[in-house]
């Protein structure tokens, strides 16, 4: 610590985590860190299948494969942490640490919304524009629209991890979160942070609301093709698919949208952490799965994998 006026300034934060030495609180940790397996697991296969099968050289799964790596990222970028925390005691993270960890898990959220916008937009022409589809959604479109994700997201980041430690902090060093959340870090600043929060406030209806009204435009005019659709099976797979889509993106971007758009006066540190929880581990154990594990040719990539099975060309 360190003093500034008549004030004592704090120079570390203190993570006081998810989970308590008690045997309920040891099963969910146990739960948390199995998830964390699985979604290295599901992940990092897609990402290995998509990279070395011809088969899913296509818009669809390049823009998948960046999703698996956001992921991989994201999960990783929170969880060993808090692992670490709960098994050796302790929590203390300085400064610059919160700052990085804020630096690092806002960009990838951002990557990802914007991510997740651009598929359902690469759905969308797929569906309703086939004959327009490989010119519309080429390869340098594609790579422009991921680049795009990534600078979006970076800019929102550094903003937001700036401001954040620009505040003075002084008193509790206690952030009552498992790791560095905007809104449990700015509990502990010594100052008026109303200004900065309708700042988060509008950057958050551009990184969320835009992207999820992007998503959710490009799935009705999917379904209001399919509608129109001869074929019942056609129609179906297209409904099951649609949804399944829709339901983890609304999981996503919902806990998201309270996190982050609801006012400080809201938020409780166990509602901050449940629904943090769902955008740090669930949504990236359930994306592969939701996304690719079930689909027919991502299973015959593994079997081909596995030497079960031969495949032909794929994009370009």
């Amino acid at each position: 610590m360190a003093l500034e006026g008549n004030q004592t300034v704090i120079s570390h934060f203190i993570l006081l985590g998810l989970f308590s030495r008690s045997p309920l609180h040891v099963l969910l940790f146990s739960i948390i860190v199995l998830m964390f397996l699985a979604a290295l697991s599901g992940n990092g296969l897609l990402v290995l299948l998509i990279s070395i099968d011809p088969c899913l050289h296509s818009p669809m799964y390049f823009f998948l494969r960046w999703l698996a790596l956001m992921d991989l990222m994201l999960i990783s970028t929170i969880v060993p942490r808090m692992a670490a925390d709960f098994l050796l005691g302790g929590g203390s993270i300085s400064f610059t640490g919160c700052g990085l960890q804020i630096l690092f898990f806002l960009t990838l959220l951002g990557d990802e919304c914007f991510l997740l916008a651009f598929m359902a937009y690469d759905r969308y022409v797929a569906i309703s524009h086939p004959l327009r589809y490989s010119v519309v959604m080429s390869r340098r479109v594609c790579w422009l629209m991921v680049a795009g994700s990534w600078v979006f997201g970076l800019v929102d980041g550094l903003i937001q991890a700036v401001f954040t430690l620009k505040f003075p902090y002084c008193g509790s060093q206690e952030i009552d979160h498992f790791f560095c959340e905007v809104p449990a870090v700015l509990k502990l600043a010594c100052a008026d942070t109303s200004l900065y929060e309708t700042m988060i406030y509008v950057c958050c209806v551009l990184m969320l609301l835009l992207p999820f009204s992007v998503i959710s435009a490009s799935y009705l005019r999917i379904l209001a093709t399919v509608l129109h659709m001869r074929s019942a099976a056609g129609q179906q797979k297209a409904f099951a698919t649609c949804s399944a889509h829709m339901a983890v993106v609304t999981l996503f971007y919902g806990a998201a949208m309270i996190t982050y758009m609801q006012p400080q006066a809201y938020h409780s540190s166990s509602q901050e952490m449940v629904v943090s929880a769902f955008y740090t581990v669930i949504t990236p154990v359930l994306n592969p799965i939701i996304y690719s594990l079930r689909n027919k040719e991502v299973t015959a990539a593994l079997r081909k994998l596995l030497g079960r099975c031969q495949c032909g060309r794929g994009w370009g």
